[in-house]
């Protein structure tokens, strides 16, 4: 019984020792096979040319993200130029609406001075007519007193003894008085109808003046509005010019996303080959230390049953 025990023993050592053997030899290939690639330049140009990869794929990121701050000025600076664009139609339209209401004014003033006018007019008129009107009653007045002073004068004559002192000068101071009068009343129509022709000229020189600052409100307005239609097609190109910049900057966004994580992937992916490549050799550690564990155990044994059969019988 004890020899078959042996003989088991035997043969489950012996197959020990045959894995024990393949696994060190397989350790052997292996630790040949790491220390050639360690010194293997293939192995290093394979790590140069990773690490050069990585060292493009860092230079790429790099320059993109120079890019997008280039690009984020570009936008800041296209965004400042377009408030100030925004900021001079404002204005302009701020200015627009100043000539308007300037051109309202001046539209207003004209209107006044077209009423004012056409009172002067008419006022000239009616007081050519009340001239008129004086000369006539001046004429009748004149007529009466010359019919007065021809029948005075008639009446006169039937007097033998007419007074010294009552002699046609009387008539004649009356007739200068009235003169006089009349010379008054027409330096006084006269004086009139000056001012009158005065403010009428004021009258045509504030209407010619209206009618030219209606022109140059009207110049300066189609100048804004084509400085205004300027502003607009460029505030147009800009907005244009920003979104085509907006969409070429997500469009290399998203690309320089898509290359991280295709690189987060891969860095995953070797994590992982390593982790698997450590769990492998430590597994092979701990095989190995349990295979030499066993082969010292059943080298103990077979010592001590060589040492139990060398006994002398007693």
């Amino acid at each position: 019984e004890e020899s078959l025990q042996m003989w088991d023993l035997n043969k489950r050592l012996e197959a020990y020792l045959a894995r024990v053997k393949f696994l060190e030899e397989e350790n052997e290939v292996l630790r040949a096979e790491i220390q050639s690639a360690k010194g293997n330049p293939a192995g290093d140009s394979w790590r140069a040319k990773y690490e050069e990869e990585l060292r493009a794929l860092r230079d790429a990121l790099d320059h993109a993200f120079r890019e997008k701050y280039t690009a984020e000025l570009a936008r800041d600076n296209l965004y400042e130029e377009v408030q100030q664009v925004k900021s001079r139609c404002q204005k302009e339209q701020a200015a627009r609406e100043e000539a308007k209401k300037q051109l309202n004014l001046s539209r207003k003033e004209l209107e006044e001075e077209r009423r004012a006018q056409i009172w002067l007019k008419e006022r000239a008129v009616q007081l050519e007519k009340e001239v008129e009107a004086l000369l006539e009653v001046h004429e009748e007045e004149k007529a009466g007193l010359d019919q007065e002073i021809a029948s005075f004068s008639q009446s006169l004559e039937t007097f033998r003894c007419a007074p010294v002192a009552f002699q046609p000068v009387e008539v004649e101071d009356y007739s200068k008085r009235l003169s006089e009068i009349w010379k008054g009343a027409v330096e006084t129509y006269k004086t009139e109808v000056s001012q009158l022709e005065g403010s009428l000229c004021q009258a045509k020189e504030n209407l010619w003046k209206a009618v030219e600052d209606n022109q140059q409100s009207q110049l300066q307005l189609q100048h804004l509005e084509k400085d205004l239609v300027g502003l607009k097609a460029r505030k147009e190109m800009l907005e244009e010019s920003l979104a085509r910049q907006w969409q070429e900057q997500r469009g290399e966004a998203e690309k320089f996303q898509l290359a991280m994580e295709a690189l987060e992937q891969e860095k995953q992916s070797l994590r992982v080959q390593i982790a698997q490549v450590l769990e492998d050799r430590q597994q092979l550690m701990h095989l190995k230390m349990s295979l030499s564990l066993e082969v010292a155990t059943y080298r103990t044994l077979l010592e001590a049953e060589s040492t139990r059969l060398q006994m002398p019988a007693g």
